[in-house]
């Protein structure tokens, strides 16, 4: 099965981005192998990869590669935005988007003006995203999966 998505990733000051048609053998080909893995040698040894339920994501040979790879992963359950980062992000990118004079009305003009929304998001934006996780995963865990009031 195909997916449309677009791969935001951050971590440590740096952003990726890839957008296009996947599925799990190419999510692990031009994903995985050609972003993870540099990011998760960068980071060193506390990389914990962190991706949605996608389909392609969560596909036997993505998880055959993440095993084969010794990739760590953290499994986030669906619809759970006060603990994925991404989600948070995409959030960021839509407040900006929605300021845009016009903003897009239309698939195709949307699919061109959030990359350029990606590059200007601030690394301080996404390193506050970074170092807020163990609040947002503590607040969490207070309202017992409720969301919280970030």
């Amino acid at each position: 099965m195909w997916h449309k998505v677009s791969f935001p990733g951050f971590g440590d000051g740096s952003k990726t981005q890839e957008i296009c048609t996947v599925n799990a053998q190419r999510y692990r080909d031009e994903v995985l192998e050609r972003h993870v893995l540099l990011f998760r040698g960068a980071v060193g040894p506390h990389f914990i990869f962190i991706d949605d339920n996608a389909r392609p994501h969560r596909a036997n040979p993505v998880d055959e590669y993440h095993e084969g790879e010794d990739i760590r992963r953290r499994d986030w359950p669906a619809m759970s935005p006060d603990l994925n980062s991404i989600d948070h992000v995409w959030y960021a990118l839509g407040r900006r988007v929605a300021t845009d004079q016009p903003p897009p009305r239309t698939l195709p003009a949307l699919h061109n003006v959030l990359p350029q929304e990606w590059e200007q998001l601030s690394a301080e934006l996404l390193n506050h995203l970074i170092e807020g996780m163990p609040q947002r995963c503590d607040a969490c865990v207070a309202m017992k999966g409720n969301h919280t009031p970030y």
